[in-house]
């Protein structure tokens, strides 16, 4: 029998539990949740709903205040980044023509149904695609440069943040990479048997509770 997905405050629940007992300066980078208010100017700015995982989980933790590397690839944007992101994105394509596929892309630059949700390191964006159709729902990556990207795509935010879940409290790893600590005890992802971050050496992280 398949495994019951865990609803985003579900995993968020049990995500901060691990945090407090072990990466709480991390913990401490999570917003609070976002006002209702919020989510519906956002909504009306984007002119769509936001993806239902996606609004739990601005109610569970309204991105957060600094960068933060609690998820493995992927820094949660608050609302007003959120809304922000997909502006400048929509900016940028209209001026270089950015909203259609180039022949060599199968996904355009941007698109106006991708809602972007956290960022990458190199300020890639998370996006959700919202496009109609079996993909909708699914997690993909927009660039800089390129095509988005949604090769082997989370199908959800719920599914990321299960998996994510799942590694912290049972052990394992999150497409391929794995929770570690740092000697200042925050959080880091890496792929296994990594020893050190910049110099400092790395323990990996308890599977669960104290």
């Amino acid at each position: 029998m398949a495994q019951r997905i865990l609803s985003p405050s579900e995993s968020w629940h049990r995500i901060d539990a691990w945090l407090a007992a072990h990466a709480a300066s991390d913990l401490a980078l999570l917003n609070p949740p976002a006002a209702p208010e919020e989510i519906r100017e956002a909504e009306r700015a984007l002119g769509i709903p936001l993806p239902g995982d996606l609004a739990e989980s601005l109610r569970c933790h309204n991105g957060v205040s600094a960068w933060a590397t609690v998820l493995p690839e992927q820094s949660p944007l608050a609302v007003t980044g959120i809304v922000e992101h997909w502006r400048t994105r929509m900016d940028v394509a209209a001026e270089n023509d950015g909203l259609t596929p180039r022949p060599w892309d199968e996904e355009p630059w941007w698109h106006p149904l991708w809602v972007p949700w956290a960022e990458g390191a190199d300020g890639a964006a998370q996006v959700i695609d919202r496009r109609p159709g079996p993909g909708t729902g699914r997690l993909g990556w927009a660039g800089h440069s390129g095509g988005g990207d949604f090769t082997d795509s989370w199908p959800d935010l719920a599914s990321l943040l299960h998996a994510v879940t799942r590694a912290l409290y049972e052990g394992g790893d999150v497409r391929g990479l794995r929770p570690y600590l740092t000697t200042q005890g925050g959080m880091w992802w890496d792929e296994d048997g990594c020893e050190e971050l910049d110099g400092h050496p790395l323990r990996a992280a308890p599977d669960g509770l104290p």
